[in-house]
């Protein structure tokens, strides 16, 4: 139940027929082409409580991503 889409994202090109090209965060190693329907307007919150703090940036060692944990809230054996 996590997030299903990521940004916003500035619209650099209108490639035609349907598709954009986006201006993507350096670290993605993604096609920044994406059809019409997976582009949607970004709207802002009415509410502070929908806010939600972006997850912090990896860290980039040996140009893989590394994330450090703070806690282990539930585990099992």
């Amino acid at each position: 139940m996590d997030n299903k889409r990521y940004g916003p994202f500035r619209i650099s090109k209108d490639i035609g027929s349907g598709a954009f090209e986006l201006e993507l965060l350096k670290g993605w190693m993604i096609y920044n082409v994406f059809y019409e329907d997976l582009v949607t307007r970004c709207v802002k919150l009415k509410f502070k409580e929908q806010h939600e703090e972006p997850a912090p940036p990896p860290m980039i060692i040996n140009e893989e991503e590394k994330y450090e944990v703070e806690e282990v809230r539930k585990h099992r054996k």
